[in-house]
């Protein structure tokens, strides 16, 4: 599930459909370092995926005191700018070449 905490996803969802992967969305992830809850929604979120048998994928990640954060909250795959920019479908296979 996608941009999981925001929009239209619910922790309903969670019961009607076939999640198993939550990614914790961007705007939880940029600012967990400044605010601390938002530092604990994102534990909350890894927490209910673990405990949901669930993987969890951290979304706009930026900095490596990001990535440590949810390294730490045992969050699955993390995706961002601090690896990458979005990449065209060619340009992912030269990426994943090196």
């Amino acid at each position: 599930m996608d941009d999981f905490g925001t929009g239209y996803s619910s922790l309903a969802y969670l019961m009607r459909f076939p999640v198993r992967t939550l990614k914790i969305d961007r705007s939880f992830v940029h600012e967990m370092e400044r605010s601390r809850e938002a530092a604990t929604i994102v534990r909350a979120i890894a927490s209910l995926a673990h405990s949901l048998g669930l993987d969890v994928v951290g979304e706009g990640v930026e900095n490596v005191a990001q990535l440590a954060l949810l390294q730490e909250l045992g969050c699955h795959h993390i995706q961002g700018f601090l690896f990458s920019r979005p990449l065209a479908p060619n340009e992912l296979a030269l990426f994943s070449l090196a």
